[in-house]
Parts: structure tokens; C-alpha cells; sequence
């Protein structure tokens, strides 16, 4: 995985326009775990309660989810997604303390708009490890 400062510096890349344009593209691709991931992480951007320096990991996390061409470019079958899964993953580690209940609940439902068998609780202990 890269090297935290590395991804932090991919915020520059990140725009709500270009999210949603990304995430729409990429749902089914990606899978269930990273859209669910994603998801968290935008609604942790959204929360006045995170500070400056966990909100500058998200954007770095999104932001390298947003470029087409990373380390694993995303049109790449099966491995496509697995350098921004790794990067969310890290994102999600770093500010796991401000992914309240209400969070949870906000990006589960978003992610069941696309995968109707979406399981929460095994997808937060995976993430809350």
C-alpha cells in the first residue's frame, strides 16, 4: 500500500462533481465493500466534527479513488479497484473514530441502492479492524 503522505497528497484531485461522476461509473465494477468504503469516507467529510487533518486523509483517499490511472489502472479486470479499496481502507483506519452510527447508516442504505445483498455488519468489522 502507499505510503500515507503519498495518498494524502491525491486531495488535490478531489471534487464532490467528480466523485459522483466517479462512483456512478464505477459502482458495480468496484463492488459492494469499496462503494460502501467510499461512502463512509464522503460522509465523514461531511461531519463539522472532523478536523481539518482527518478530513486532508479522506480527500487524499477519494482523490486517488477519482483518478483513472493509478498504481492499478481501474480498467484493469478483478484488479482494478484494489489500490482504492487499500487506499479507503487506510482512510477508514486513520479517522475510524469519526464513523458515527448515523455514518453507518447513511452509507450502508446509499450502497444498497446498488447491491440489494449488501451485508453492513460484516463489511464494518472488516473495516473497523
Amino acid at each position: 500500500m502507499k505510503h500515507p503522505k503519498e495518498i494524502e497528497r491525491y486531495g488535490e484531485h478531489y471534487s464532490d462533481r467528480k466523485f459522483s461522476k466517479k462512483l456512478l461509473k464505477a459502482a458495480r465494477k468496484a463492488g459492494a465493500q469499496t462503494v460502501y468504503a467510499v461512502m463512509l469516507l464522503y460522509y465523514v467529510l461531511r461531519s463539522p466534527s472532523v478536523s481539518n487533518a482527518d478530513k486532508a486523509k479522506v480527500y487524499g483517499a477519494l482523490g486517488y479513488f477519482i483518478l483513472p490511472l493509478d498504481l492499478l489502472p481501474d480498467f484493469l479486470p478483478l484488479i482494478g479497484y484494489a489500490d482504492d479499496l487499500s487506499a479507503a481502507i487506510w482512510a477508514l483506519h486513520t479517522v475510524w473514530k469519526n464513523i458515527t452510527p448515523e455514518i453507518r447508516s447513511r452509507a450502508a442504505a446509499k450502497t444498497r441502492e446498488w447491491f440489494s445483498g449488501f451485508d453492513q455488519s460484516s463489511a464494518d468489522a472488516q473495516f473497523a479492524e
